[in-house]
């Protein structure tokens, strides 16, 4: 059932849930935002990206629902990327809920956005070993930093692990942790109703980005492949993810994702025949559109070296590395 009709991007849920399409600043629009209704208030979970849009949309979305900031009993987030977690600080100050997150999901995004941070030196260093140009490891920089304010404030956290059940939605869920796309993810699944919040473990009609990471973990696609199979053996009604549209036929949809993954595997074993850089092999595969685009150009990157390096772990292709520091990927001799 829409609820479009106050021009509010709304929708009610078959089972009583709010989906929230709160707006982002760049090619995947928006982030699914999921509104519970309890006994008394709401649960609130990923609320979205820091912008002014969002803020003003979120603002006149409670009023339309005659909903007070107060009424949010807690704040629940799959992982820490900014189009999910970037909000949870404002609705924090606003209602005083506690905000849930794994611990690993949050030390990735106190290393990211805290006073401390140094990850954006750390991946331009990172991309620069790759072969990336001076002129576009600026953009990356200035990129990188631009998403501290839409993160701000941050939120005082209380963390959850797998092994742990929550109750919301007038449900237990369990929680698994489902790592690849991103450190500290976690599904929340219901065994009983066999719904399934997914975040970006598991998306339809995208592939969810799989980024090698420095200092994180050194095979984040050999993370997310397990997270899938792990995924596949359970029963699943309903699938509530962060992008696109909720869905069922998840098994179908986890087994496109393991076999996209195994086909770009053998496509770029198949690029390597001659030493070439992670930005070289990057331009090939995503093409000059991505080129352009700091965001677009960040994740692109990623994703080529995460592949990259996966087929290092799998001695289907080796690193090396010459005088100046910058590594080539070539195919391992048979």
């Amino acid at each position: 059932m829409s609820m479009t009709g106050n021009g509010l991007p709304l929708q009610l849920c078959d089972n009583g849930w709010i989906r929230v399409k709160v707006p982002l600043p760049f090619s995947l629009r928006y982030v699914n935002s999921y509104l519970l209704p309890e006994g008394e208030g709401w649960t609130l979970i990923d609320p979205g990206l820091h912008t002014p849009e969002a803020a003003a949309l979120w603002t006149e979305v409670l009023g339309g629902l005659s909903v007070t900031a107060g009424q949010i009993n807690q704040i629940v987030l799959t992982h820490q990327h900014p189009d999910h977690y970037g909000l949870a600080g404002w609705f924090q100050e606003q209602s005083g809920a506690p905000v849930y997150m794994s611990r690993e999901a949050h030390r990735y995004a106190t290393r990211l956005w805290g006073e401390d941070r140094s990850f954006d030196r750390e991946l331009t260093g990172q991309f620069r070993q790759h072969g990336m140009p001076d002129v576009l490891l600026e953009q990356i920089a200035g990129h990188l930093a631009s998403f501290v304010e839409r993160v701000s404030p941050q939120p005082n956290v209380t963390y959850i692990e797998e092994g742990m059940s929550m109750m919301f939605g007038g449900r237990t869920w369990e929680l698994l942790h489902t790592p690849g796309h991103a450190s500290g993810h976690i599904c929340f699944y219901d065994h009983t109703g066999l719904d399934m919040i997914c975040g970006d473990a598991v998306l339809p009609g995208i592939t969810p980005n799989i980024s090698l990471v420095p200092g994180e973990h050194p095979d984040p696609l050999q993370q997310f492949l397990d997270s899938l199979n792990r995924l596949s053996g359970l029963e699943v009604g309903m699938a509530y993810p962060g992008h696109r549209e909720p869905f069922a036929g998840f098994r179908g949809r986890v087994q496109d994702l393991i076999t996209h993954h195994e086909q770009r595997l053998q496509l770029i074993e198949g690029l390597l025949e001659k030493p070439v850089t992670g930005y070289e092999l990057c331009e090939r595969l995503f093409g000059a559109r991505t080129m352009g685009s700091a965001h677009n150009l960040r994740f692109a990157m990623s994703e080529t070296l995460a592949h990259l390096e996966h087929l290092v772990q799998k001695g289907r292709a080796a690193a090396v590395q010459d005088g100046s520091g910058l590594f080539r990927y070539v195919r391992a001799a048979v």
